[in-house]
């Protein structure tokens, strides 16, 4: 059989409850559902670490942070002895894999690379198109930056390139660009030149968008798809149990949201719901192309997001947790030559992308994945349970989860908190199951325990159990992030 074309289509921050077919009637996606009508999705599919540099490296290599030295948004480093570099830790990139099986690779997009903005990821063709430069010399390198420097310097006058940050990075705004020369515009163009090249050898293309990451702020005529007064308002309970985890309130002041009202969240989702709308219609382009060019049905298409945003759900923004709308995200796997239109509730993670990429490719590598195609195709069983994992071993910051069945089991080092939930009604963590369901709770906590005994987790333990802090929380600062580039980095006065 001849190789298939892969395109993995990547987007950052898009809740799972955000796509028209899968059940919101309340947001427009039609090229989502388009996609989601031409495969499987799979509806129990997590960030095992919901913030976007350490998923980022889990998606390229395969590996959990437990391997990639990466347990949150920092430089990677190895623990436990394991070997400095991250190549060496976790095996070659996925795109270096890819070459490896005959496959010509590009990528294109948001790829939050640390401590180097551009390394080199291992494809042959790399646009890198980052949010934030720290550098005059980083934003020069930026393809986006560098097509407006270039092509339209009418826009040059602008310190940031997809709205403001700081204290508006929760609030609603409006594109500084038009819609033909935002940066989603830019990476779907980009794509669909990738797309519509002949060559002899199949492609992997890696695509990956900003949005709908905050700011909100989607051009004309997005910014007023929705009638605010039309959106619905966060999901809440107790704080007891929304605050349980400290990360929520220090993260809500830390960008600027901690007093939101009613009023401000109906109008901040229209935008977010926009912005969707929007990279729908980028996305569409993208579709496009892959059907124009004739080998649809031989054309591997997977959409996901590096994590979710809490969007007020839980008094809480951002991610960060293991709230469903911060590590619950879309997946939408399609190869119309191997499967119909389907729904699969078997759990996944970003993970596992590895594997389903070199399994298509003919010679699978799992990693730290799972075999999904394998077992798609009746030839391997489900996971019968996830572990995911966020902060530092050994610090207080750390956290993990495991999924089982319908429970979800997470554990928090500061204070030595735990919460337990059943998702199997509407999938909502509204009530904690920690002294109802004792036996359940104590069989998951051994679960992540075990876990926890390899290499770059095992400072989480002390002795055979948890590692348990005393309850602190941290000292409350807010985020600037101004242009740096242009040596902009506080307020004036």
């Amino acid at each position: 059989m001849k190789k298939p074309d892969l395109l993995f289509l990547m987007c950052d921050q898009f809740r799972f409850d955000c796509i028209h077919a899968l059940g919101n009637a309340g947001i427009d996606t039609p090229n989502l559902d388009r996609l989601a009508a031409r495969g499987l999705t799979f509806t129990n599919a997590y960030s095992t670490c919901p913030v976007c540099v350490p998923a980022r490296y889990t998606a390229r290599t395969g590996r959990e942070p437990f391997h990639t030295g990466c347990y949150e948004n920092e430089i990677p480093k190895a623990l436990d002895g394991q070997p400095e570099g991250m190549r060496e830790r976790c095996g070659p990139y996925l795109a270096e894999a890819m070459r490896e099986r005959g496959y010509e690779t590009f990528g294109i997009g948001k790829f939050h690379t640390m401590p180097q903005f551009d390394e080199d990821l291992g494809y042959d063709l790399q646009m890198n198109t980052e949010e934030l430069w720290s550098t005059k010399e980083e934003r020069g390198k930026d393809a986006f930056a560098r097509f407006l420097a270039e092509r339209h310097p009418e826009y040059s006058h602008l310190e940031q390139l997809h709205g403001e940050r700081t204290n508006m990075y929760y609030m609603p705004q409006l594109s500084p660009l038009p819609a033909e020369l935002t940066v989603e515009s830019f990476v779907a163009g980009e794509a669909v030149k990738q797309i519509e090249k002949d060559r002899e050898k199949p492609y992997f293309g890696f695509v990956s968008f900003v949005g709908p990451h905050p700011p909100c702020a989607p051009p004309i005529p997005y910014n007023r798809y929705y009638n605010p007064d039309h959106m619905p308002l966060p999901y809440e309970t107790d704080s007891s149990i929304d605050h349980m985890d400290e990360q929520i309130p220090w993260m809500n002041h830390l960008i600027w949201a901690e007093g939101m009202n009613d009023f401000l969240i109906r109008n901040l989702k229209s935008r977010y719901y926009g912005e969707i709308t929007y990279i729908d219609n980028c996305i569409g382009r993208i579709l496009d192309a892959v059907e124009a060019k004739g080998n649809d049905a031989n054309t591997l298409i997977c959409f996901f997001s590096d994590h979710g945003d809490h969007l007020g759900d839980h008094h809480a923004w951002q991610k960060e947790s293991y709230f469903e709308a911060s590590c619950h995200v879309p997946f939408l796997l399609s190869w119309p030559e191997r499967w119909q239109k389907g729904v699969s509730d078997q759990l996944v993670c970003l993970t596992d992308l590895f594997g389903i990429a070199t399994a298509a490719a003919g010679a699978e590598e799992l990693r730290d994945g799972h075999p999904v195609l394998r077992v798609l195709a009746g030839e391997g069983t489900k996971r019968d349970d996830l572990f995911a994992c966020y902060g530092r071993p050994g610090t207080p910051r750390f956290k993990c989860m495991v999924r089982s069945g319908s429970w979800k089991y997470i554990w928090i080092a500061n204070g030595g908190r735990e919460q337990l939930f059943d998702l199997s009604e509407h999938r909502r963590e509204d009530q904690l199951a920690n002294e109802e369901q004792p036996d359940v709770l104590q069989r998951l906590r051994r679960t992540a325990e075990e876990r926890c005994r390899c290499e770059g987790l095992q400072q989480a333990l002390s002795e055979e159990h948890f590692r348990t802090f005393p309850y602190k929380e941290r000292p409350r600062v807010r985020i600037h992030q101004f242009d740096e580039s242009s040596g902009v980095t506080d307020f004036m006065l």
